[in-house]
C-alpha cells in the first residue's frame, strides 16, 4: 500500500494523534487499534508517508521491544530527542521502559 491519504492511512493518523505526551504505543498496537487489515508493517510505511511538516506524533510509536526502529541516521536520534523532550527516556540496552510508558487506550 503506498496511498498515504487512503483510509487505512487516514485511521492509522487517527490512532497515532490519540497517543499522549509521555507515551508510546508499540507499531502491533497502533495497526490492532486502527482495525481492519492494517499491519505493523502498514503503519511504518504510513508513518515513514508523512511529511516533515506533520502534526502527527509519529515519533511516539516504536517496536514491540520498546525500541526505536529508525536507524540514527535516518530519524532515530530526532526521535530519541523528541520523545526524551516528552520525559520518555531509553533505559539499558536503549529501550524504553515499556511498563512505565506504553499507552493503554481506554475501551470505548
Amino acid at each position: 500500500m503506498t496511498n498515504h491519504s487512503g483510509p487505512a492511512y487516514s485511521s492509522i493518523y487517527a490512532v497515532v494523534r490519540r497517543i499522549p505526551r509521555g507515551r508510546v504505543g508499540t507499531y502491533g498496537q497502533v495497526a490492532a487499534l486502527a482495525g481492519g487489515p492494517v499491519t505493523a508493517r502498514q503503519v511504518g510505511y504510513a508513518l515513514h508517508a508523512l511529511p516533515g511538516s506533520t502534526t502527527v506524533p509519529w515519533h511516539r510509536v516504536v517496536n514491540r521491544q520498546g525500541r526505536i526502529s529508525l536507524p540514527p541516521e535516518s530519524g532515530g536520534i530526532e526521535q530519541q530527542l523528541r520523545l526524551a523532550g516528552e520525559g520518555v527516556h531509553t533505559g539499558p540496552g536503549g529501550r524504553i521502559p515499556l511498563a512505565r510508558h506504553l499507552w493503554r487506550p481506554r475501551r470505548s
